[in-house]
């Protein structure tokens, strides 16, 4: 009589193989984002830069 094939044993293989390779993508990606990234300021720093232009400093002008 033939083995009974265990599915389980083998969807959980594949789950494994696609978790390993969609971790290893996304590795990638942030390493191809750090080095293309330098350049362009984190958000943080461009809301500091818009909020000291939209301050006003001297206040109202008088009349």
């Amino acid at each position: 009589m033939a083995r009974k094939p265990n599915y389980n044993f083998e969807k959980r293989q594949k789950d494994l193989a696609r978790q390993k390779k969609k971790e290893e993508k996304l590795q990638k990606k942030a390493l191809k984002k750090d080095a293309l990234g330098n350049d362009i300021p984190d958000s943080e720093d461009q809301e500091g830069v818009e909020g000291q232009d939209e301050a006003p400093e001297g206040g109202p002008l008088p009349e």
